[in-house]
């Protein structure tokens, strides 16, 4: 008798439902993954797979948007942008001098 997990993913694969996987056909390297404490691997696979995104790299992402902006920006515009760049790093620096107080 048949796994019926193995049978599930035969018939994904009859259906096409594996290809074009992002990523398709390259090795993974999870040697850093598996080097992890287990509670922490876990931890880390709970927040992946409930598309937790960690405050410090939101910041970057709106720091990087406001950067890209402001080449484009008028000059009226720019003094704003330049001051919501300065208010975002602080808060990203004081997040990582937070987290650096509670691990150390």
């Amino acid at each position: 008798m048949a796994d019926p997990i193995d049978e599930i993913i035969r018939q994904a694969m009859r259906r096409g439902d594996f290809d074009n996987l992002k990523n398709s056909g390259k090795r993974l390297n999870l040697d850093e993954y598996f080097e992890m404490p287990e509670d922490i691997r876990l931890g880390y696979t709970m927040l992946k797979d409930a598309n937790f995104i960690p405050t410090e790299v939101e910041l970057l992402k709106e720091i990087a948007q406001l950067e890209e902006s402001l080449k484009t920006a008028q000059a009226d515009q720019q003094e704003g942008m330049l001051k919501q760049i300065q208010e975002k790093r602080l808060k990203y620096n004081l997040l990582l001098e937070s987290g650096k107080k509670r691990r150390g």
